[in-house]
């Protein structure tokens, strides 16, 4: 395929970002306004990101999908690429997952959306890939350790619009951040790299763990309860109440005042320490 076909599968994706735009909106809008996934002293949602797709990030993936033969064209640019616009909500713990999950089915069986492909669940987690499966989730497992949910929605079946939701916790977040900023939109050709990244991975699914069972282990706790916690077995979501108290951090007590001098000395007549680091702090902060 010619430069010139590329530029026009560019030209039909920029003469409707706008309509790209407004789709768009109207996913973040549900996602903001469901009470479900935002009530509480904890929401489900935490926060939420979106974008469409960089004009130059495209033109680079047509490119690269042409050098391999899998050329796109502007004919079939909305029907292969699915993520030119994406919205990605981010929630603290795993166990809030599923009330998202649940919310953005219940759209589809609305028919309000309509999922473009099967959501995909990437993970290199075993028994996060058990959990997964049981909703009904492909699990596929890329070889960066890439973490996170995929859906791909429509208004309608035939529409040309698309809307790429993923979501993830925070510490995967973190973990995505870091990847793409250093495989995006060209992979890192340095294995020491690519084995620091893996091992964040691993460092990532520990930490979610690990919300997990603080989550869990608050949401147990008697004094919590009192406090007006409110869980669902179902969601397995723990709302924290913020009036509950910080444990108190030990007094910090002031240092002695040095000892007087003996009455049979006199005072000294040099600058104390302090006043000497002072005038090498200012000294510094001159140069």
């Amino acid at each position: 395929m010619s430069l010139d076909e590329i530029g026009k599968a560019i030209d039909a994706y920029r003469r409707r970002t706008h309509e790209f735009e407004a789709f768009k909106r109207s996913v973040q809008d549900y996602f903001t306004l469901e009470p479900e996934l935002n009530d509480g002293s904890v929401p489900i949602i935490h926060s939420m990101k979106s974008r469409l797709k960089d004009v130059d990030h495209l033109r680079d993936k047509l490119t690269r999908k042409d050098n391999t033969g899998d050329s796109i064209t502007a004919d079939d640019i909305f029907e292969r690429i699915t993520d030119l616009a994406g919205v990605r909500i981010l929630h603290l713990h795993q166990g809030q997952f599923q009330p998202i999950h649940d919310a953005i089915m219940r759209r589809v069986a609305g028919r309000d959306w309509v999922l473009a492909e099967d959501p995909v669940a990437y993970s290199w987690d075993p028994e996060a890939r058990q959990f997964y499966e049981k909703l009904g989730l492909k699990v596929r497992i890329k070889e960066s350790f890439y973490t996170s949910i995929h859906y791909v929605v429509r208004p309608r079946l035939d529409s040309h619009l698309a809307c790429e939701i993923q979501v993830r916790t925070l510490f995967e977040e973190i973990w995505g951040e870091i990847d793409h900023a250093i495989n995006y939109p060209h992979p890192t050709n340095s294995s020491i790299c690519r084995d620091q990244i893996r091992v964040l991975a691993r460092l990532v699914s520990t930490g979610t763990r690990l919300a997990d069972s603080i989550f869990s282990s608050f949401v147990n706790d008697p004094a919590a309860v009192r406090r007006g916690m409110s869980v669902t077995p179902e969601s397995r979501t723990a709302e924290r109440s913020f009036d509950v108290p910080l444990i108190a951090a030990p007094p910090v007590r002031a240092p002695d005042p040095p000892p007087p001098p003996p009455p049979d000395e006199p005072p000294p007549t040099t600058a104390p320490d302090d006043v000497m680091v002072a005038d090498t702090i200012v000294a510094s902060e001159g140069k």
